[in-house]
């Protein structure tokens, strides 16, 4: 049975939360009562997340970040810390594409791209959240991985390979901060209706267009324009791993993908 304490007015994180599935999650932790920080590269996306969720009557603060530098990581906590008192949930979620190509032509540059966007990025932002939540004796800290990563594409090598480590880096964190009050959690989202509803065409062929064609044939739920609705599908999920009542699941990997991995 549910508490009934949700996110309201916690001061959330959300980086990359200007586009895809971080504006969804930040779409419904506006609407939930959370006060939501979005954390964006994009400045034209990130002021329409806010706006979006303020037209809601949420609160929303947009802080422009660079998840490729960990000063400007740091930066967007505290701008959080200022503006709310307070910090007490991160979505590590923004990512920076690397091309997808067969592990043998894999580059150095490629590799070390993929590194620091995800588990680099990853590891930035939860040191930067850590002193703050282990004051308060409370935190809620939310990894992303990818089912890329746990059950393998072709040309996915160095995107997997990062995505992989950010799951490792969840369960030894929720290992060592437990004692803080401090839960960690991971979740790998299938979710394709996203780029959809953005009207971008999926490719018809590559190592995306293979693996969008692999998740489409075992996915269960909805369809793959529809599958994965980041605010309404992935968004209460990840509500929950950043809510009070998570707190007897920490360094859990959580797959959210409409049962396609389920019946595999």
């Amino acid at each position: 049975m549910s508490s009934g304490k949700g996110v309201e007015g916690r001061a959330i994180v959300v980086t990359g939360g200007g586009a895809g599935i971080g504006r969804g999650l930040v779409r419904h932790l506006g609407s939930a009562g959370a006060n939501v920080v979005v954390a964006e590269i994009n400045e034209e996306t990130m002021n329409e997340a806010v706006a979006e969720v303020e037209s809601r009557g949420g609160t929303a603060l947009a802080v422009h970040t660079d998840i490729m530098r960990r000063e400007s990581i740091d930066a967007a906590v505290a701008a959080t810390v200022e503006r709310f008192g307070r910090i007490d949930g991160i979505v590590n979620n923004a990512l920076v594409h690397v091309p997808f190509s067969p592990m043998v032509e894999v580059t150095d540059e490629e590799m070390q791209t993929a590194f620091t966007a995800h588990a680099m990025a990853t590891l930035w932002g939860m040191q930067a959240v850590y002193p703050h939540m282990k004051r308060a004796g409370w935190g809620r800290i939310v990894n992303v991985g990818s089912p890329a990563g746990v059950v393998s594409f072709k040309g996915y090598g160095a995107y997997s390979m990062a995505k992989e480590a950010v799951r490792s880096l969840t369960r030894t964190a929720a290992r060592e901060w437990a004692k803080d009050g401090i839960v960690v959690n991971c979740y790998t989202p299938v979710s394709m209706g996203h780029f959809y509803a953005r009207g971008m065409e999926m490719p018809e062929d590559g190592y995306v267009a293979e693996s969008v064609r692999i998740l489409a044939s075992m996915q269960p739920t909805g369809t793959p324009q529809t599958a994965g609705d980041p605010e309404h599908d992935l968004g209460p999920a990840v509500a929950f791993l950043l809510s009070d009542d998570c707190r007897y699941v920490t360094g859990q990997t959580i797959t959210l993908d409409g049962g396609a991995y389920a019946i595999a």
